[in-house]
């Protein structure tokens, strides 16, 4: 298992530590509601130092992430992210991922942590035109300071003026003395924040000051718990449950990301274009409960006579709403909103009813 840089600072502070992606992580400090709701009305720091970042550089950069993944990168300029996933040639989901365009020939891409080895033996047995990669998981931490008041929190370690940093969008910034911070607007919450990356020997003058700037603001640190808690509100998946290897973006609600433009010809794209137009079997929806009941991952989900209609990915008692919500895959002709579906928990059918994502919006 392998420690963060700020692994020690956890401890200290009492975090309960578990081993997540091999990786010594927190999950939770005092509590995942009270973590929860820090984010949700103040200000949450979390260590998402385990994450992978991979650098694709030279004149083939472009070309190779164009060609890994199904958003359309050309879309993208100097400064801006983008939301997208790698396909493999089964109909699958390698991984979901940020791309961070640096300049036209310098990307950054961010993977899930427990998908570091898988992703980069994927990068690069695609990588037949010689685009220079360098696998930086190890060499970058990073710190994702999220909720309501995040921006009044940074704003006093920095000169930068911090809103000009659209959604989707990252500059390089001085943060609290230290230089060529990336810092980006992306978030896994649902309310607002920042992302910071810089080099592990950064992070704990960097965390010490964060946590000394955001005091009056009821600044806390949230562990993987609470962290989970909100992108489920927020209706953003997590891989390995939501999306897998064997879920399509297609049958994901993800062809918002998959864009069938000329120019985009990334992996599979035949055979997902096909799913697009002719339909799919089951989709990936959000619900929520009815009857009392907490879902989870596995759970089977059965029509009103017990018949088995899909699975649930996800699902928790939601700390905002006070309502139990998830998501899972269901025949699509259970898929329409307010659609009454049953989840069955102890050989119990509880009711539920297909519900628009996200659960959760900020006012």
């Amino acid at each position: 298992m392998k420690d963060t840089v700020f692994t020690s600072i956890h401890k200290k502070l009492g975090a309960r530590i578990v081993p997540f992606a091999n990786y010594n992580m927190p999950l939770q400090y005092e509590g995942v509601t009270a973590e929860h709701e820090a984010v949700r009305n103040h200000v949450g720091v979390f260590d998402v130092s385990h994450m992978g970042e991979f650098f694709v550089e030279g004149p083939k950069a472009f070309e190779l992430v164009q060609r890994l993944t199904v958003n359309d990168v050309a879309r993208l300029e100097d400064g801006m992210a983008q939301y997208t996933c790698l396909p493999n040639d089964k109909d699958g989901i390698v991984d979901d991922f940020l791309v961070y365009r640096i300049d036209p020939e310098k990307y950054m891409m961010v993977v899930n942590a427990a998908n570091i080895e898988k992703d980069w033996d994927w990068v690069n047995r695609q990588n037949i035109n010689g685009a220079k990669l360098h696998n930086a998981s190890d060499e970058i931490a990073q710190l994702a300071v999220q909720g309501p008041k995040a921006e009044k929190v940074l704003e006093k370690l920095t000169n930068y003026d911090l809103s000009s940093i659209k959604f989707f969008h990252f500059a390089y910034i001085n943060i609290a003395g230290q230089n060529n911070i990336l810092v980006s607007r992306t978030g896994y919450t649902g309310s607002g924040g920042f992302e910071l990356y810089f080099l592990n020997a950064a992070g704990p003058n960097l965390w010490k000051a964060i946590f000394e700037a955001g005091e009056e603001y009821g600044i806390k640190p949230v562990g993987l718990g609470a962290r989970d808690t909100l992108r489920l509100e927020a209706g953003l998946y997590l891989y390995g449950n939501d999306i897998t290897d064997t879920t399509s973006p297609i049958e994901a609600g993800l062809g918002w990301i998959t864009k069938f433009v000329d120019g985009n010809n990334f992996i599979n794209r035949e055979s997902l274009e096909k799913q697009k137009q002719e339909g799919v079997s089951r989709k990936l929806k959000g619900f929520q409960m009815i009857e009392k009941g907490i879902p989870r991952q596995h759970y089977e989900i059965c029509d009103a006579t017990g018949n088995p209609i899909g699975e649930v990915t996800s699902g928790t008692m939601s700390p905002t709403l006070k309502k139990a919500i998830g998501m899972g895959y269901v025949k699509t002709e259970f898929a329409k909103r307010d659609t009454e579906i049953y989840i069955k928990i102890r050989k119990k059918l509880v009711k539920a009813k297909i519900v628009k994502l996200p659960f959760y919006k900020p006012e």
